[in-house]
Parts: C-alpha cells; sequence; structure tokens
C-alpha cells in the first residue's frame, strides 16, 4: 500500500488494479468467512436493521450491487460500477486523514439465496491488512432486514507501525457503512 497525496486518477487507479488480476490472496483462509469467524485473527461483527418487507429487501440487495456501503465521502471502491461476482478485483479508496490509500481486494464468492444476499471479498498484496470481508444483506423470518458485516483480518507490514490507528478506521469503516445502507435502503 502506498500513500499519495492527491487521489490517483482513474487511469492510474486501473493500471494498479490490473497489475493485481492474478495476484494470490495475501491470507491463507480464503473462503472462511462462510463460517465465521477465523482463529488467529481479529473478528469484527456489525449489524443494523434496514427495515422490514420485501421491497426494503430489493432495495438492500440493489445498494450492495451498488457497493452503495462505501458511499461514505472519506472512502469508496474503484471501479464503482464493478459486478458483485466471484474473482472480481476492486480497490478500497480511502483518504480518512488526508493522504489517499488503494487497497486491492478480490470477490471470493456471492451469496444469492432467496432470503440473504451478499459477498466477501479477500485482501490482495498491496492491502494494508490480510483477511476477508462479507457484506450481506438477510430477510429474517419475522420479516425484518438487516445488512450484516463481518471481518476477520490482521495487520499488513505496513498496518503493524500504525495498528491502533488502523483499528480505529475498522471500527469507523463498520460504523459508516451500517448507516450509510441504512440512509441507502430508505426506499
Amino acid at each position: 500500500m502506498t500513500f499519495m497525496l492527491q487521489r490517483p486518477s482513474e487511469e492510474r487507479l486501473r493500471s494498479f488494479l490490473r497489475n493485481r488480476k492474478d495476484a494470490p490472496f495475501s491470507y491463507g483462509e480464503v473462503g472462511a468467512s462462510k463460517a465465521g469467524a477465523t482463529e488467529g485473527y481479529v473478528v469484527d461483527h456489525s449489524r443494523a436493521e434496514l427495515g422490514e418487507g420485501e421491497g426494503t429487501f430489493e432495495c438492500a440487495i440493489e445498494a450492495l450491487r451498488k457497493w452503495r456501503m462505501f458511499d461514505l465521502g472519506w472512502a469508496g471502491v474503484f471501479p464503482p460500477e464493478a459486478p458483485i461476482e466471484a474473482g472480481a478485483v476492486v480497490g478500497v479508496v480511502a483518504r480518512p486523514f488526508g493522504l489517499w490509500s488503494v487497497n486491492p481486494c478480490r470477490i471470493v464468492y456471492v451469496i444469492n439465496e432467496e432470503r440473504r444476499f451478499g459477498f466477501a471479498y479477500g485482501t490482495l498484496p498491496g492491502h494494508a491488512a490480510r483477511g476477508e470481508e462479507r457484506f450481506t444483506v438477510e430477510r429474517g423470518n419475522g420479516d425484518s432486514v438487516h445488512y450484516d458485516i463481518l471481518a476477520f483480518s490482521r495487520p499488513g507490514p505496513l498496518m503493524k507501525l500504525g495498528y491502533p490507528f488502523a483499528r480505529s478506521l475498522q471500527r469507523r469503516f463498520a460504523r459508516d457503512s451500517l448507516r450509510a445502507m441504512t440512509d441507502t435502503v430508505l426506499c
């Protein structure tokens, strides 16, 4: 991961991601977020109720497909039109405190069930952390709709230097992502 004073151009972002298209994941437990927590990693789990009913569920699915959980102002996904499909490579572009960074990820799997939709992506070389993050929307038996984030991670080499700062950013992302989805799914 590198830090930049200016937001990288689309051309630079596309080149950065193209160079990681075939890179191996930067952790060994690929797909482990299907089962939940993973030993040896810090686990973060956040959940918010979005509303009730089929309409809310469909709106939440569409929000995930459009990466609305990353509409945070200080973070986003590139390319923003990236399809939610296994193998798609994206960059999490963030500017939490004045410096820009790009963290590459690849979608590991997609969940497309009758009452649950989502996906997980895993980190690639060049990401500040190593691990996986799963984003799902679920329609419960009582018809309530929830947005759920489950992540397991450990610091990459650079992240070790500023680990408390990095952990605060991970918590901030979860909090802001829950808010973004709650605000988006008011349809």
